[in-house]
């Protein structure tokens, strides 16, 4: 008896097991017919649609640079610059806050060709980051940043548009592949205005505001920046993506830019909300309370003691606004 009913569960687990393995089978096959279900072209042109994110170094410093301690340093034991130490409110970030090493994307000679009143300006950025890069008040990002920050964000194509949902700060984007009226103001992201030159997708970028910044090296520009986008498709899964950029008050010639964008593969992948408005409320107005309530850290090897202060007259807007 007991010989009879171990045999039957023997026959139920390898027949749950054949089924399972059909469904997982089943599983497999519809995901992999998923992704090659996915037209490769749309009216004859390639098809971008899809989840991208760039995997590289140009969110810290679009130009070649060595490998930093933080974003923000301070003088150490000794007056070199590669002897600086991270300043005080990124210290106990230790590695985390450090900046890794990069080639580079900025094309011909690798440099930002400022002009020199713009370059003493950029330094001056770099060594106010806390206090002026937009990235950390969850601004919106701008382009060509949006498309190298670290966070992936959705391209939807259809014949006559193409949408772009970014994670970061839910922000984005429309390029426009029909005729449209220029936007009444100058904005974050600018206009979006694409055509096709055979298979690369061209996108005439116009009318930014001068508010955000390329990097977290301080790189920025004016508003009268002009960017135009040159998506190719290398391979299903990667865009080689350039983007000229011109600015006649900060530059003096335009420059380029150029990086491999890649798709997010995963079978399950989709884009996540990142609202950062409200991580950075007390950040932004945490010294606007009749009672500050951040005050006080204290780990294993340093105690943070934090006084906010609200910038005087028309300082105080100012930093709003930057």
């Amino acid at each position: 008896m007991r010989g009879r009913h171990l045999g039957s569960m023997i026959t139920v687990a390898i027949a749950a097991a054949a089924v399972g393995a059909v469904i997982s089978a089943s599983i497999t096959q519809t995901s992999g017919q998923g992704q090659n279900a996915r037209p490769a072209r749309i009216e004859g042109k390639p098809n971008f649609s899809g989840i991208w994110q760039s995997n590289n170094e140009a969110a810290w410093d679009l130009e070649a640079h060595a490998a930093r301690p933080a974003a923000v340093t301070q003088q150490g034991v000794y007056p070199y610059d590669y002897a600086r130490v991270p300043a005080a409110p990124v210290l106990a970030l230790g590695a985390v806050g450090a900046i890794p090493g990069s080639l580079g994307v900025v094309q011909d000679d690798g440099h930002i060709p400022y002009k020199p009143e713009a370059l003493e300006k950029k330094k001056e950025n770099a060594e106010h980051w806390i206090d002026r890069d937009p990235e950390i008040k969850c601004y919106l990002p701008g382009i060509p940043r949006a498309m190298y920050l670290p966070h992936p964000y959705q391209i939807t194509q259809s014949t006559n548009k193409i949408h772009i949902a970014y994670s970061f700060t839910n922000t984005a984007r429309t390029i426009h592949l029909d005729k449209v009226a220029p936007p009444p103001d100058d904005t974050w992201m600018g206009h979006s205005v694409g055509h096709w030159e055979g298979d690369t997708l061209v996108v005439d970028v116009s009318h930014f505001n001068d508010r955000s910044w390329f990097d977290r090296a301080g790189n920025y520009h004016s508003d009268a920046l002009h960017v135009v986008e040159r998506f190719n498709l290398m391979t299903p899964d990667i865009i080689w993506y350039e983007a000229t950029i011109e600015d006649p008050n900060v530059f003096t010639k335009p420059w380029r830019i150029a990086m491999p964008i890649y798709r997010r593969v995963e079978p399950n992948m989709q884009l996540l909300e990142f609202r950062c408005n409200e991580f950075v409320e007390e950040f932004m107005y945490g010294n606007l309370r009749k009672q500050q309530l951040v005050k006080h850290w204290e780990g294993e090897t340093m105690a943070v003691d934090i006084t906010r202060k609200v910038p005087p007259g028309d300082a105080f807007y100012q930093w709003y606004g930057r």
